[in-house]
Parts: structure tokens; C-alpha cells; sequence
């Protein structure tokens, strides 16, 4: 039994107790019937009255408890739609009370929800509306009496710091471009005359339209003020150029180029008017010196042509090299030549540095075959020769591939240009092919030379006899010795050896030819050959050992030149 169900038996036990009392007082004092009726409806009405009003009271709670339970219920159902987020779940089996707490409840939190995300809504739009008004961009449509759902809320803060960090790139940008600008300007010493420069320089920063536009036409600002400002420089480094080539073809000395050093660099409108001042004042004094310039000129020309490779027909093509006439047109024609001969160094000037690396690495490589040819070279010390034979080896290698390269820039260039490159006057691949055919003709006529030379000393030496290279240090003994058999000319020839020492007559040492001499009058030997087993007489020897002998009496210690 429930603790409320005691509780009313107790205040019906209480009720019936007081009643009881009640009578029990009536019957003491003595009231009469009749008025103990009167006196028990009165307190029968009083108890009903005081029930009713009870009553009432829970039935009216009841009443509007059912009713917030309702509204409630229609309010969080509107809620859940502009929030689009799943109905609120009811629990089974709760009372009245709990069901309109919790209702309440849930309706209290999803109006706060609610409103957050219409606070967060309105904050974003402003931020959007400002970025846009500084990025010149349309305003965004957006309903701002709907309840935003979680991803529209989270797409809005996505677009808001997109359009933050491109204003921040564009500002960072008009910075940027502002700064170079005024620089510019600066060199140019322009004063910005329209409105949008006065925009860009004068105005603040923060107040700039950051419109693709507007940086849009920044960028064509500065690309104009930088392409003047390039047009400046080139015009103030041509004069300078300019009076760099008449000084030196003028000569003018160091202490008169100092006072215009100070125009030598820069591009503002007053230098390049003093630049222009001092052209001015050097072409004056060309004219007056016309014949000193066309020589200086002359001397430029030939350098121009030998970096160009002119042959002796190109360079006599151009007849007023050769003229003594110097005049003003004469000048004229010198100058137009030199422009054009620097324009198409300038042009080609790769190719022309190829073909002169080509020219180097080939007269090195020429140094090395003659050194290579040199027997005097393994004499040398301090590594020299190990040197030379790994610088050698390393060009035999990149001067084949140079070639190469060479040749494929000279194809590229004939195609474009559709005529052929010349080196010299001739095709440079022709001119190529020809410095190694006479370099082949070159190695073989030096090897004829040397076959020619050698088959004289051979026959000269079969003739005579060679000529021993180390002298003997030690005593010739004094008994006679045979020689060894030789061959000359498929005739075999014996001989002893005649040359024996005769140191106690002329107090030296005479060294034995390795080969047997033929006498001056091509008559038989001699000598009798050592296979006959006979010995050689005193007198034989001695006229042997005659030959050894010249008209001074002094002995022969090589053997005789050749006649």
C-alpha cells in the first residue's frame, strides 16, 4: 500500500475521531438534536467545500499540465523541422509530470540551439558582406529567417575564410605591386595624374577595392611603368655604350672620362639627357678626328672577323677597308659594317665560342701527337709525361663528342637560316674533315720519313757496322777472340775479332765492332773464317786494326759515318 493510501486512512481515522469529539461535546453542553443536524451539515460543508477546492486545484493542474504537454509537443515538432534533426522519442509508462518536464525541457534546449545558430548565421553574413564589399564581389543571397541546418552553417564558415584568405592574398598582392609602383615612378620621376593612380599611391590601403579588376589593372600599370623604365635603361646603356666606343676609339684619356663617371649609371630623365650631352659632344670631336676612328675601327673589324671566321674573300668584300679616302661617308660605311658584323656575332655567338673551343681543344691535341712523336719525352721528371697522357686521353675523348655537338648545331642552324655555315670559307664540317685528313696525311708522310730514315741507318749499319751505344769500361784482353756469325745480304761472313787492344801504344781502349767491316777496295776478307780452324796471321790483324786508325793516328771509338 502506498504511503498516500495510509495517509488518507488516517485522515478519514482523524475525521471520524473529531466528529466523535464533537458529539461528545454537544452531549455535555446539552444542544438539542435539531441543532447538532444544524451543527454537523455545517461541518460536513465545510469539509466538502475544503475537498472541492482541492480537488479543483489538482484537476486544474492536471488541466494545464496536459496542455503545456501539448503545446510543448507542437513547439518541439516545429523545432526538430527547423533544426532538421530526428523527433523527440517520448518515454513509455512515465506519468504527466515527468512526461511535461521532460517535453519542457528538450523544447527549453533546442531553443537555445536555435538560436545560437541564427546568432552564428547573422555573424557570418556581416563578415561575408564586408569581405565582399572590399573584394568588389555581388552580395550572397542568403535566407536569414530560416534556421540554418549544422552543414549550411559549416559550409558558410568555409566560403567566410575562402574569402578571408583571398583578400588577404589580394592585399598582401596591391602590396606588393603598390610598392613596385612607387618605385618605379620614383625612377621615372612621374607624378601619377590619374585617378587610379592617385587611388593606388595616395590613397590608404584599407580603402582600396581588391576587385580582380582593379589588381588586374595594377599589374598593366606596372608593366607599363616597368616597360618605360626598361626602354630607359636600354637607351641610357646604348649611349653609354655608345660613348664607351668613341672614348676608346678617341683615346680620351682617363682624367677626362672621370667627370661623366657619375652618369655612367641610372636611367632618370637627367641622366640620360647628360649622356645624350656627352654623345653629343664626342661625335663632334669623331668628325674632327675622322681618320684616328676609322682606324681604331679597322682594328675592330679585323678582331670581329677572326672570332667570325672570315675567309681573305669575305673580309676583301668589303672594299673600304682598303680606301684611303677618309671622309665622313667612309665613316658611315665603317660603322654600319661594325653594327652588322656585332649584331650577327652577337646572334651566333654560341655557335662561334663552339667552334673556337673546337679550334683550341684541335691545336692541343695537334701539341700532343707532336709530343707523343718526341722520343725525348721519357726523360722528363716531376710526372710530366703521366700528365700529358691523361690530359691527352681525355681529349681524344671530348673532341670526337664536341664534333658531334658542333654538328648538330650547325645542322639546326643551316635549317633555320637556310644557308651554310662557314668557318674560313668553307662548310665547317668540310673544314673538319679536312684538318683530319691532313692531320692523317701529316702522321703518314712523318712515317715514311722515319721507314726512310731507318732502312739507311740498317743499310748503313750493314754497310759498316753499328755504332756501339755504352762504351766498355773494362780492359779489351789482349788474346785474340773470335767473332760471332752474322748475315748480310743472305751472304754468311766469319771474322775474328781484329780489334785488339793496343793500349801500351796509344794509351787507350779500342772497342770491337759488333759486325766485320768490308775493306775500302770491296775486295775478298782478309780474315779467314774461324770455321776453317787455321789462325789468323800477325800481319792480317795488324792490317785489320789499320782501320780503326785515322790519318792523325788516333782511334775510332764509333764507327764511320755514313758517305
Amino acid at each position: 500500500m502506498r504511503r498516500s493510501e495510509v495517509l488518507a486512512d488516517e485522515s478519514i481515522v482523524c475525521l471520524q475521531k473529531a466528529l466523535t469529539h464533537l458529539r461528545e461535546i454537544w452531549e455535555l453542553i446539552g444542544i438539542p438534536e435539531e441543532q447538532r443536524l444544524q451543527r454537523t451539515e455545517v461541518v460536513k460543508k465545510h469539509i466538502k467545500d475544503l475537498l472541492d477546492r482541492m480537488i479543483a486545484e489538482e484537476e486544474s493542474l492536471r488541466e494545464r499540465l496536459l496542455k503545456s504537454i501539448s503545446i510543448c509537443q507542437k513547439e518541439l515538432s516545429t523545432l526538430c523541422t527547423e533544426l532538421q534533426v530526428k523527433p523527440f522519442q517520448e518515454e513509455k509508462e512515465t506519468t504527466v509530470l515527468q512526461l511535461e518536464k521532460d517535453l519542457r525541457t528538450q523544447v527549453e534546449l533546442m531553443r537555445k540551439q536555435k538560436k545560437e545558430r541564427k546568432q552564428e548565421l547573422k555573424l557570418l553574413q556581416e563578415q561575408d558582406q564586408e569581405l565582399r564589399e572590399i573584394l568588389c564581389m555581388p552580395p550572397c543571397d542568403v535566407d536569414s529567417t530560416s534556421v540554418p541546418t549544422l552543414e549550411e552553417l559549416n559550409l558558410f564558415r568555409q566560403r567566410v575564410a575562402s574569402l578571408r584568405e583571398t583578400k588577404e592574398s589580394r592585399h598582401k598582392q596591391f602590396v606588393s605591386i603598390k610598392r613596385q609602383i612607387i618605385l618605379c615612378m620614383e625612377e621615372l620621376e612621374h607624378t601619377p595624374d590619374t585617378s587610379f593612380e592617385k587611388d593606388v599611391v595616395c590613397e590608404d590601403e584599407s580603402a582600396f577595392c581588391l576587385s580582380l579588376e582593379n589588381i588586374a589593372t595594377l599589374q598593366k600599370l606596372l608593366k607599363q611603368l616597368e616597360m618605360k623604365k626598361s626602354q630607359n635603361e636600354a637607351e641610357c646603356e646604348g649611349l653609354r655604350a655608345q660613348i664607351r666606343e668613341l672614348w676608346d676609339r678617341l683615346q680620351i684619356p682617363e682624367e677626362e672620362r672621370e667627370p661623366v663617371a657619375a652618369i655612367m649609371t641610372g636611367s632618370k630623365n637627367k641622366i640620360r639627357n647628360a649622356l645624350k650631352l656627352e654623345l653629343d659632344r664626342l661625335e663632334e670631336l669623331k668628325m674632327q678626328n675622322i681618320k684616328q676612328v676609322i682606324e681604331t675601327i679597322r682594328v675592330e673589324l679585323a678582331q670581329f672577323w677572326d672570332q667570325c671566321f672570315y675567309s681573305q674573300e669575305q673580309r676583301r668584300a668589303f672594299a673600304p677597308y682598303y680606301s684611303e679616302d677618309y671622309t665622313e661617308n667612309l665613316l658611315q660605311l665603317h660603322d654600319a659594317e661594325i653594327t652588322r658584323l656585332r649584331n650577327y656575332y652577337d646572334v651566333h655567338k654560341e655557335l662561334f665560342e663552339g667552334v673556337q673551343k673546337w679550334e683550341q681543344s684541335w691545336k692541343l691535341f695537334l701539341e700532343f701527337e707532336r709530343k707523343a712523336s718526341d722520343p725525348s719525352r721519357f726523360t722528363n721528371r716531376g710526372g710530366n709525361l703521366l700528365k700529358e697522357e691523361k690530359e691527352r686521353a681525355k681529349l681524344q675523348k671530348t673532341l670526337p663528342k664536341l664534333e658531334e655537338e658542333l654538328k648538330a648545331q650547325v645542322e639546326q642552324w643551316e635549317q633555320e637560316h637556310s644557308t651554310a655555315f662557314v668557318v674560313n670559307g668553307q662548310k665547317f664540317m668540310e673544314y673538319v674533315t679536312e684538318q683530319w685528313e691532313l692531320h692523317r696525311l701529316e702522321k703518314e708522310r712523318a712515317k715514311q720519313e722515319r721507314q726512310l730514315k731507318n732502312k739507311r741507318q740498317t743499310e748503313t749499319e750493314m754497310l759498316y757496322g753499328s755504332t756501339p751505344r755504352t762504351p766498355n769500361k773494362r780492359p779489351a784482353p789482349a788474346s785474340n777472340k773470335s767473332g760471332k756469325v752474322r748475315k748480310m745480304n743472305t751472304t754468311t761472313m766469319s771474322s775474328a775479332t781484329p780489334n785488339n787492344s793496343i793500349r801500351p801504344v796509344f794509351g787507350g781502349s779500342v772497342y770491337r765492332s759488333p759486325m766485320s767491316r768490308l775493306p775500302p777496295s770491296g775486295s775478298k776478307s782478309v780474315v779467314t773464317s774461324l770455321c776453317s780452324g787455321k789462325k789468323t796471321t800477325r800481319a792480317a790483324q795488324l792490317r785489320a786494326n789499320k782501320e780503326n786508325l785515322d790519318l792523325d793516328g788516333s782511334i775510332l771509338s764509333e764507327g764511320p759515318s755514313p758517305l
